[in-house]
């Protein structure tokens, strides 16, 4: 795990995608033996960029690859699973290609819309970042 600190901040830097199908429905994960829904995606590695890692995470969590991605920006929100720590995000409009699936420590996926998550339980980032850019994004074919 890559950690930074920042004077007094724990930081998770990670690499995460939004991806929005032609419904408009964005795609949310949830972790297995967790209750929040959020991006796949995860750490930076040491000696890697984000859209590596991004690559990276979408083949071992989703099954498939990254067709095209575009950078939308560097966000910090508090960690949904580790108390007292901030993620600091850089987040990617995505198009894939081949089947999503669930993988590795990824146990539900998702498709809502974002402005139809009522009854979800989402990471800080999802909610105060993601879903947000997932409305101003144009449909992409996942």
């Amino acid at each position: 795990m890559t950690t930074f600190r920042c004077k007094d901040e724990r930081l998770l830097r990670i690499a995460a995608p939004i991806v929005v199908n032609e419904q408009g429905q964005t795609l949310l994960v949830r972790k297995r033996g967790t209750t929040a829904f959020m991006q796949a995606g995860g750490k930076i590695g040491p000696g890697e960029n984000a859209a590596a890692a991004l690559a990276r995470e979408i083949g071992e969590e989703l099954g498939c690859t990254v067709a095209s991605s575009r950078p939308l920006g560097r966000f910090r929100a508090p960690a949904a699973h580790e108390e007292g720590w901030t993620v600091e995000a850089d987040l990617f409009g995505v198009t894939l290609s081949g089947a999503v699936s669930p993988a590795a420590e990824i146990e539900e996926i998702l498709w809502r819309a974002p402005d139809e998550t009522d009854g979800l339980t989402l990471a800080p980032l999802t909610r105060d970042h993601v879903l947000p850019l997932a409305r101003a994004l144009p449909a992409i074919a996942a």
